[in-house]
């Protein structure tokens, strides 16, 4: 069965899970990042309870 290497990431910036607006600070914060051309999302991170906005690595 192949299977395909984890993809590198870079955590741009974390947000507690317990902000009042919740993950929208995150949201907004890669929102922020996608319009200057950085590919972001919001993941949850479980261990630490925080929203990670992370980039995936590119190759040079």
């Amino acid at each position: 069965m192949p299977t395909t290497a984890p993809q590198a990431r870079t955590v741009l910036e974390w947000f507690p899970a317990g902000h009042p607006r919740g993950s929208w600070p995150a949201d907004e914060y890669a929102a922020t990042q996608r319009a200057q051309g950085t590919d972001a999302r919001v993941v949850m991170d479980l261990a630490s309870d925080q929203f990670l906005v992370v980039a995936n690595a590119t190759a040079q």
